[in-house]
């Protein structure tokens, strides 16, 4: 009796990548660790598990319902898959509080979980990407969190971006200076935080169905829609609230910030001081960013901020920490839609392939394969008894650029023949040439 076909399909909410997908990713995953090097950020990997009291309190409610819970039989402890990548963070900073030198500087490539409801550009495994300065005070550690991220971009062929910058001490010096506390200053923060999506007049309506008092959001609305250019914008709100212990503390950190992004060299048209940017998780305590496309307008690719506390949570001292997340799954695929990807990523890794023309040839071919891989050229030797047509269409298939022919005629001349499949170019070289004509073919 024949065994039932197993039906191949994958869980709601996750995803395979095939090869050329891989190789798209790969290369943004690349340059961002080289970024991340030059910045002297260093590699940190954590568990795909934690026990689930270190992931619960950390996030608010709403995000705490989408932790993984991950029991296996009979097990006494109680484990969640990690839902992101910071909270991770703090609890090795303090298991290992005697082993990392402070100031830490780490970055981490990783998949998350989350119990989302499966939707488009919406999954349930996911990776992020993170980099932080745990021990840091000033806002010298800000600036280089910036100052890398505008780096990052740039260097991924990103031109028109701007990365938000507000202060959580900013937001609540907003509440006070409306009037609105308790209950109703959270329901300020999640209508202001709609402001990209709404506008002004959605985010006023907003309010007022949030049953906020007229004259609270006429002072909200001045403040969250002035525009001011750089330093020009905190003059103003210094003007408005100075009187505000929370805004004065916030104001100082701003201005210390642009100061340290001036002497870093951070072009002032990379980034924006913006009240609207909220930042929903509630661990933040400071300075906030959020970067966004500009044109086209296809929103934010990078959050993060500082968050203070939350390393003390688990060692009983809380030590200064800010950071970011690169939106690296969605920095992949804008990527694609502005056609950002060299020509050559998508294909293949393989630069070269052997032909085998049969038994008597496969030697030759092997050997031949073996000195380009020697030589530091990326080979694949044909595999399967083919005739050689079927191994041009192979290679036209798999994108690979070039061929090289190596017949009976080639092994006895010590010759191979070279073949570029996008224009049909054939070069005849001595076997010992090629590495050399290789690279001059593909350049």
């Amino acid at each position: 009796m024949a065994k039932p076909k197993i039906e191949p399909r994958l869980p709601k909410g996750m995803r395979d990548f095939l090869p050329q997908e891989m190789i798209k990713r790969e290369y943004v995953f690349n340059i961002v660790r080289e970024v991340f090097h030059l910045y002297g950020f260093e590699p940190l990997q954590t568990p795909v598990l934690e026990l689930h009291e270190t992931l619960m309190g950390k996030y608010g409610e709403d995000a705490e319902k989408l932790i993984f819970n991950a029991q296996h039989p009979g097990g006494k402890e109680e484990l969640a898959l990690r839902y992101d990548l910071t909270v991770p963070l703090a609890r090795v900073v303090a298991q290992y509080q005697n082993e990392i030198p402070i100031p830490f500087k780490r970055y981490q490539l990783s998949p998350v979980w989350r119990a989302e409801r499966p939707q488009r550009g919406r999954y349930r495994e996911f990776y992020q990407c993170d980099a932080d300065i745990v021990g840091v005070t000033g806002m010298g550690a800000d600036a280089e969190i910036l100052s890398l991220i505008t780096t990052a971009l740039t260097r991924l062929g990103f031109q028109q971006f701007s990365v938000k910058v507000n202060n959580r001490k900013l937001l609540t010096a907003i509440g006070e200076y409306a009037g609105a506390e308790g209950d109703q200053l959270a329901e300020l923060y999640r209508s202001i935080d709609k402001f990209d999506k709404v506008g002004a007049e959605g985010v006023r309506e907003e309010l007022v169905k949030r049953g906020v008092q007229a004259d609270v959001v006429t002072r909200i609305m001045e403040l969250v829609t002035a525009r001011h250019p750089g330093l020009e914008q905190l003059n103003f709100l210094e003007e408005v609230m100075g009187n505000l212990p929370a805004a004065q503390a916030a104001i100082r950190e701003l201005r210390e910030l642009a100061d340290h992004l001036n002497a870093a060299n951070v072009p002032a048209n990379f980034y924006e001081f913006d009240l609207t940017m909220v930042r929903g998780l509630g661990y933040y305590t400071g300075p906030i960013f959020e970067t966004v496309i500009t044109e086209p307008n296809l929103g934010s690719v990078t959050g993060g901020g500082r968050y203070d506390d939350l390393v003390g949570l688990f060692r009983g001292e809380s030590l200064p920490t800010t950071g970011t997340s690169l939106g690296i799954e969605r920095i992949i695929d804008l990527l694609d839609i502005l056609k950002l990807y060299p020509p050559h990523i998508g294909g293949t890794v393989v630069q070269v392939m052997v032909t085998v023309f049969g038994d008597d040839t496969r030697a030759a071919s092997t050997a031949f394969a073996a000195d380009l891989r020697t030589a530091g050229v990326r080979t694949e030797l044909y595999m399967l008894d083919k005739q050689i047509g079927k191994q041009m269409t192979y290679a036209d298939k798999k994108r690979i650029p070039l061929v090289a022919v190596l017949g009976s005629q080639e092994i006895a001349d010590g010759t191979v023949k070279l073949k570029r499949l996008a224009d049909g170019e054939e070069v005849t070289v001595n076997r010992a040439e090629a590495p050399a004509k290789i690279s001059e073919l593909l350049s």
